[in-house]
């Protein structure tokens, strides 16, 4: 599928990417996520199924399996 980026040549390829999201006050990093990675900008899309699962994990209470340090731009 060609790029929805206005200009930019690329297409979309499947990958797996790494998410961050801020939710309830914290930054959650969710590691190897389906995504659709365009080839020239970058621009990523997560299909439906993609979003609704990282929702249901965002909303479970699960604990995370590891935890990263957090660095602030100052």
């Amino acid at each position: 599928m060609n790029c929805s980026i206005e200009g930019c040549s690329g297409t979309y390829q499947e990958r797996r990417v790494i998410h961050t999201v801020r939710h309830q006050g914290k930054v959650i990093v969710i590691d190897h996520v389906p995504a659709e990675v365009c080839s020239v900008c970058g621009d990523v899309l997560f299909r439906p199924e993609t979003v609704r699962s990282l929702e249901r994990l965002l909303g479970s209470p699960r604990r995370p399996d590891a935890t990263v340090p957090l660095y602030e731009y100052a």
